[in-house]
């Protein structure tokens, strides 16, 4: 998975309109696939082991003869040739690399939905008012975003690319990121239902996520019933469809706001998570592959990599190995604890692997002294202040919502993601 890394922080937000302009669409969807129909006709087959390894052409000779060929019978402005040879790149690279993973063959790229990724070159905003450019000094496209409701949000930021459809206009803004000198690390365990860190500051965080799988459960049952009706009847294909984006608006929402909340409380922090990959969690197990299916682990990563800083570390074992002595750990509890045979090391399933994550994303090893000094130590002090405030130590380590509140002002209601420090019960 690949996270964002730019010092800008990207927004978009779409905005209506009723210009006619599925005849230029039409014209740009045969034109990028024109483009990838060449690329794909001059890429070059390597030999590799057992395997054949495609290799695009990307020098500057062959593009600018690309260019001159898709220029030839194209009536709208020049640039969009270029938008076009950009899009078409973005598109072949992304089938490279998944067909280098084994998950895609060697069939080329078709363009099915019709859009047009329209440069900054093709557009100007004056007055609030965006005016795109489809034919020079002939065809234009004016935009009036006075009124848009976003316009407080989007004060200071400056516009990159638009994406034109068919009834909409996607614009995207941009503004730069103030350096922040990272103040504390932080490791994330993705769960089913809780999402568990760990840092020597704060000790063991724990986020509950049944909400997010409350929303997938709720609409698959929904939908399910409505796939039951469809089937007899076409007309209702509309309701299923409904369902999935329903269940995918309100799961993006819990997400967003959890996010943004994480990064208020921690606004100086670098959050490492795993760099999973559902594809290689299926199994034959029917139930287990759905609850795999309903996880927004890649999403959580995804909006907490432009809010704040983000590092992935290899998944391989995080769960399973003894963060003391680097030994194999044995289930408990149906797999809620674990205990190291070697070293005697009992704690929770889940802060073994947020343990493991944080040493991993600070590049330690697995040692006994490591993990005295930036483990146990630094959580004995924190274990006494919980102590003189009457607080305590969870008996279960299972809540102390006073600890590190996610909703101190009520802003996630109604979903309210909640978050606790839970410290193990010695066994």
């Amino acid at each position: 998975m690949r996270v964002q890394r730019n010092s800008y922080m990207i927004v978009s937000y779409k905005v209506r309109h009723n210009h006619d302009v599925r005849e230029f669409l039409s014209s740009y969807r045969y034109l990028l696939q024109r483009a990838i129909d060449i690329i794909w006709d001059n890429i070059e087959w390597k030999k590799k082991r057992n395997r054949l390894i495609p290799i695009i052409p990307k020098s500057k000779e062959f593009k600018r003869a690309l260019r001159n060929q898709l220029l030839k019978d194209w009536n709208y402005a020049s640039h969009y040739v270029d938008s076009a040879i950009k899009t078409a790149y973005s598109i072949l690279n992304s089938w490279r690399r998944n067909y280098i993973k084994g998950r895609r063959g060697r069939n080329k790229p078709v363009v099915k939905r019709k859009f047009v990724r329209v440069k900054e070159t093709l557009y100007r905003f004056r007055d609030e008012k965006i005016v795109i450019t489809i034919r020079p000094r002939q065809l234009y496209l004016e935009f009036d975003l006075s009124k848009a409701w976003f316009r407080k949000r989007v004060e200071g930021c400056g516009l990159g690319e638009l994406v034109l459809k068919e009834n909409e206009l996607i614009i995207t803004f941009r503004k730069p990121l103030e350096e922040r000198r990272t103040a504390e690390f932080i490791g994330w365990d993705l769960n089913k239902c809780s999402m568990d860190g760990f840092s020597p500051k704060h000790g063991w965080i724990r986020i509950d996520l049944r909400h997010l799988y409350h929303i997938h459960r709720v609409h698959e049952i929904k939908r399910k019933k409505a796939q039951s009706k469809a089937s007899k009847k076409t007309s209702l294909k509309s309701i299923v469809s409904k369902h999935g984006r329903r269940e995918r608006n309100r799961a993006k929402d819990f997400i967003h706001k959890l996010t943004t909340q994480l990064v208020r409380i921690l606004p100086n922090a670098t959050h490492g998570f795993e760099n999973l990959d559902k594809l290689g969690m299926y199994s034959r197990s029917k139930k287990h592959n759905r609850d795999v299916a309903k996880q927004n682990w890649k999403l959580i990563i995804q909006y907490m990599s432009y809010k704040s800083k983000v590092k992935l570390v290899n998944p391989k074992g995080t769960s399973s190995t003894c963060p003391r002595c680097g030994d194999k750990v044995m289930k408990l509890r149906k797999g809620q604890v674990v205990r190291c045979m070697k070293c005697g090391l009992t704690l929770d399933r889940q802060l073994c692997g947020a343990i493991n994550i944080y040493l991993r994303m600070k590049g330690f090893p697995p040692s006994p002294s490591i993990f005295y000094r930036v483990v146990i130590k630094s959580m004995i002090s924190l274990w006494k202040v919980r102590m003189k405030g009457g607080r305590g130590v969870t008996p279960i380590g299972d809540k102390d919502d006073d600890m590190l509140p996610m909703n101190p002002r009520g802003e996630l209601s109604p979903m309210n993601p909640k978050a606790y420090i839970g410290i193990g019960k010695p066994m």
